[in-house]
């Protein structure tokens, strides 16, 4: 009987192999949204003039190719506080520039952009951010205890609420690694965060090396902006994993004050920032 049901399984799977129909699906696509990508990081140290916002149409999910430029918007960002007023001028390219910006920690700025017919605005707050005291390597903080890390410690104000966005970029990668950082267990401590490479063929990754290079970004966040990139790295970090929810676009703190069913991609940040760039030794 084994040898019989062993015959018969055997001839089930040619059969099922041979047979493969291929099955096309509509996959529904969204509507088409403008998206803003407008980060004003002031580091620090520097006056902070010069800024740049970024216009886009949102693309459908499978389609390769490049975000849309928009171009013929109205952009300029307000100080609430001074009521100061920055003009971005259009490129022509989906970059809107001013060199005349100023930042002032704790003040509220606020975004406004026309575009064909629609008021999209939003609003953020300047924080500060700590300085970055110290960049080292070793292989004792990671998981793996033979691979190079970068580990780097700042100092957190005591008895202030802080968020901030941590961001290592390995030069020789096209994808960052993403930290949001809230203070309530290092308050008032010195913080000391690392970033390590494990070494996996299959997804062609490979372990820091002496003289690989990696830009680092600490910058001062919202409480509203470490929300959402929360949930936008948990989504970056999900991803081709089966079991995860599936991603959906991320509302950001940018509304249509016309139209609250076109409701725009992307958010508005201003923040203060502070960088380094490590090289292995």
């Amino acid at each position: 009987m084994k040898i019989i049901y062993k015959i018969i399984l055997g001839a089930l799977v040619l059969t099922s192999t041979s047979c493969t129909d291929v099955i096309e699906v509509d996959v529904p696509e969204g509507p088409i949204r403008l998206t803003i990508e407008a980060s004003l990081d002031w580091e620090k140290g520097t006056l902070g003039n010069n800024q740049t916002i970024l216009l886009s149409t949102s693309t459908p999910f499978f389609d390769n190719q490049n975000p849309n430029p928009v171009n013929g918007a109205t952009v300029q960002v307000t100080n609430v506080d001074s009521g100061a007023v920055f003009a971005f001028t259009d490129q022509q390219d989906g970059r809107y520039t001013t060199d005349a910006f100023v930042p002032v920690i704790g003040d509220t700025y606020t975004l406004d952009i026309n575009y064909e017919g629609e008021h999209y605005t939003g609003s953020e707050t300047l924080y500060s951010v700590s300085d970055i005291s110290e960049v080292t390597q070793s292989t004792e903080d990671g998981e793996d205890d033979e691979a190079l890390e970068v580990n780097v410690s700042f100092e957190d104000p005591e008895g202030i609420e802080n968020y901030y966005f941590l961001r290592f970029q390995s030069q020789n990668d096209l994808l960052p690694e993403l930290f949001d950082i809230k203070d309530e267990f290092i308050d008032g401590n010195e913080a000391t965060f690392y970033y390590e490479k494990i070494e996996d063929e299959q997804d062609n990754i490979s372990e820091f090396q002496p003289g690989d290079v990696v830009d680092i970004k600490l910058l001062g966040i919202s409480r509203n902006y470490y929300n959402y990139m929360q949930l936008l790295i948990e989504q970056f970090e999900s991803s081709g994993d089966p079991f995860s929810a599936t991603p959906v676009p991320l509302v950001g703190n940018c509304i249509n004050l016309d139209n609250t069913d076109n409701t725009p991609y992307g958010y508005f940040r201003v923040t203060q920032m502070v960088q380094e760039t490590y090289i292995f030794q």
